[in-house]
């Protein structure tokens, strides 16, 4: 695996990361990787076997108990070299990511150069994982809470953020004093092993990070039912995570689940409109809509509904999609897979069916037979019981709903079995309050798009997850307490 080169069509063959070597699975299983703009077959990966994750967990439990007595400062210092390896690969690690993901050559080299941003946020909090000192009610006793390490955590990881996801769960698990299992997505794993490349490059001690792939149903089920985990931490879809949360059920394993959205943005009448189409625009076709947080249904007061839909179908259909690798220069590129592109093309043909207009969009794009692009669409006069209101659309579709106040866009919004981000376009700012204190959401961003910093917390309501990510509050995520009770 030689970074120094672009992908080429060459077939690529990975082995796992275990124990800081690339070793062989013990079964004989591959999974094929296709590229999403093609359809050509890119590369083999290992599907990984019970044996596998044995070998995995047994690394990461010889090697976590002396990294958690190393001073944080020194953990958060290997930390960094990790980041300083990404930075001096950002063009060949994007074009992995585009090859096999689909998403633009700019959001590529983005979520790299992020991610080492990531990874040097949260080395930074090594002097300030704090504990606290509690009065007692007995005379002369202090009682001090500790906060340490889980242990071993496993991560396992969706294929929309690949890369980005691998630093979300692995920096502040290690800077913590942990060692962790990732199991890489079946559709996007050839990035984890790149990273376990620019791992084995740095002086990070072996067995603390460990990348392995295969599909969920086998070694990603098992490593969530392991009891040999403290905690899991996944990233995906509603009923995978449902079924994760059951397998850790069996050992009261410690969970965090991000498990996806259906963002709600409220245009309200006094907004400024070019700016809110702009924010939509950029929700709907980022990484060709592939992003939980966000707007996958707008909600516009009935005066501006009119001027908002025909200026979002303008700037949508100007967007061009393509092979981001062939034609640097598209706004956005394939969906997935053909499942995922099956959905969306089902949701959009259901709102039409149920007395949606299409307004521009709305089918195929004709970019190539093998991969899987689906036009910029928006669909006007939707309601608010349609299943392309109510399920998310993980596609480059804005469905727009007509509303008569701020009071029906934030009972419509709140009516939703999701709860993750929101956004609302005002210029006034008791309106914009307002909906801060009614709306039931882990995020709302006003007047702006739909995207998380790093210091903050990610963290969805509902059926969207457990637990968060990002700044203090995910960094505690990957600590437990423990709190003693000194008499003197």
């Amino acid at each position: 695996m030689d970074l120094t080169n672009s992908p080429t069509t060459h077939m690529k063959t990975y082995q796992n990361y275990i124990n800081g070597r690339f070793t062989p699975s013990a079964g004989d299983g591959a999974i094929e990787v296709l590229n999403p703009s093609t359809g050509d077959v890119i590369s083999r990966v290992p599907e990984s076997t019970a044996s596998d994750l044995e070998m995995a967990l047994d690394a990461a439990h010889a090697a976590q108990p002396a990294w958690a007595k190393r001073p944080a400062i020194e953990r958060a210092n290997l930390l960094r070299q990790i980041s300083a390896k990404l930075r001096e690969n950002v063009k060949p690690l994007a074009q992995v990511i585009v090859e096999e993901q689909g998403k633009t050559l700019g959001l590529a080299e983005v979520e790299v150069n992020f991610t080492a941003d990531y990874i040097d946020y949260m080395a930074e909090w090594a002097r300030r994982i704090e504990g606290e000192i509690i009065p007692s009610d007995r005379a002369g006793e202090t009682i001090f809470l500790f906060r340490e390490p889980i242990g071993v955590v496993g991560g396992i990881l969706p294929w929309n953020f690949p890369f980005f996801l691998i630093a979300r769960k692995m920096a502040p698990a290690l800077v913590c004093g942990n060692a962790i299992v990732i199991k890489s997505s079946e559709e996007t794993p050839n990035n984890a092993f790149e990273f376990a490349q620019i791992l084995s490059q740095t002086d990070l001690p072996p067995g603390l990070i460990n990348i392995l792939s295969g599909r969920g149903a086998g070694v990603g089920q098992a490593l969530a039912e392991s009891p040999r985990i403290g905690l899991i931490s996944f990233t995906g879809s509603v009923a995978t995570g449902s079924r994760i949360m059951a397998s850790a059920a069996k050992n009261i394993t410690k969970v965090n689940l991000e498990l996806g959205g259906k963002a709600p943005a409220i245009v309200l009448a006094d907004a400024d409109i070019d700016l809110a189409v702009n924010a939509v625009k950029s929700s709907r076709l980022i990484n060709s809509g592939q992003v939980c947080n966000c707007a996958e249904r707008v909600y516009v007061h009935e005066k501006v509904a009119a001027e908002f839909t025909e200026k979002l179908a303008a700037a949508m259909s100007s967007a061009r999609c393509g092979n981001p690798l062939a034609d640097p220069g598209v706004d956005y590129g394939p969906l997935i897979n053909k499942v995922g592109f099956d959905k969306v093309d089902a949701l959009v043909r259901g709102a039409v069916t149920q007395g949606a207009q299409v307004v521009t969009g709305g089918t195929r794009a004709d970019v190539s037979p093998g991969g899987h692009f689906y036009q910029p669409t928006v669909l006007a006069g939707c309601r608010h019981d349609m299943d392309i209101i109510q399920r998310e659309i993980f596609g480059p579709v804005a469905p727009v709903v007509s509303i008569s106040s701020l009071e029906e866009a934030v009972a419509l919004a709140n009516d939703s079995e999701y709860g993750l981000t929101s956004s609302i376009y005002t210029r006034d700012l008791n309106s914009a309050m307002k909906a801060c204190r009614e709306i039931h959401f882990g995020e709302t961003y006003i007047n702006r798009e739909n995207f998380e910093a790093m210091q903050g917390y990610h963290a969805g309501w509902r059926k969207s997850g457990i637990g968060g990510a990002d700044g203090k509050h995910g960094l505690h995520e990957f600590l437990q307490t423990h709190v003693v009770y000194l008499q003197t």
